[in-house]
């Protein structure tokens, strides 16, 4: 709003500079720019981030199966949890040994972490393996997808304001630079004895 303001105050102003209308054309062309220019990249980025996520969602979901694991001992504390403090997070989570069947059938016994407040031999619990009964994480889903994709529309439309706004602070600072070099030439040809005219010296 300041650079509409300013290209009207300055439009016949005896006192504007060529720089001064400069400087306020440059901060309307940025304003534009800001205001059309972020939206569309958030927009197109988010999109393109979704359409990514949403197929990566699909995927996931196809290729990971959750399947019941069966509770055969509870294992140990794992050697990398030797200090209580750092463990907290997984308190609700118990080291176990268990077996479970693969999607495609094969029998399958290893060391798993079970949402189990008390683990017993022949507690069921549920696991994410692949098709051939490796574990896997939890896949995506499709809320948590869209989230990220939003996030990512919005960290680019923030990002091309940022951009957009670094590149009309540089010009303005060209444009003052400019100036200044202008005005100390025109000191240099005023010479050092400029407000001494008629003094006799």
């Amino acid at each position: 709003m300041r650079a509409i303001s300013g290209l009207w105050r300055w439009r016949r102003n005896p006192l504007c500079r060529a720089t001064d209308l400069a400087e306020a054309w440059v901060a309307l062309a940025a304003l534009m720019l800001i205001l059309l220019a972020a939206p569309l990249t958030g927009s197109l980025v988010g999109g393109t981030a979704e359409d990514a996520l949403q197929r990566s969602v699909r995927a996931q979901h196809e290729a990971r199966h959750r399947v019941t694991a069966t509770v055969v001992r509870k294992l140990d504390r794992s050697p990398l949890d030797a200090d209580p403090e750092t463990s907290s997070g997984r308190d609700l989570r118990n080291r176990v040994l268990a077996d479970w069947t693969a999607p495609d059938g094969t029998p399958h016994r290893g060391p798993v972490l079970a949402s189990l407040k008390d683990p017993r031999q022949g507690d069921e619990f549920r696991i994410w393996t692949d098709r051939h009964g490796r574990m896997v994480a939890r896949p995506l889903d499709s809320a948590t997808a869209s989230t990220h994709a939003v996030l990512a529309g919005f960290g680019a439309a923030l990002a091309t304001g940022g951009l957009i706004e670094g590149g009309r602070r540089l010009i303005v600072w060209r444009m003052v630079r400019r100036r200044y070099a202008r005005w100390d030439q025109a000191w240099d040809k005023a010479g050092p004895d400029w407000g001494r005219t008629g003094a006799g010296s």
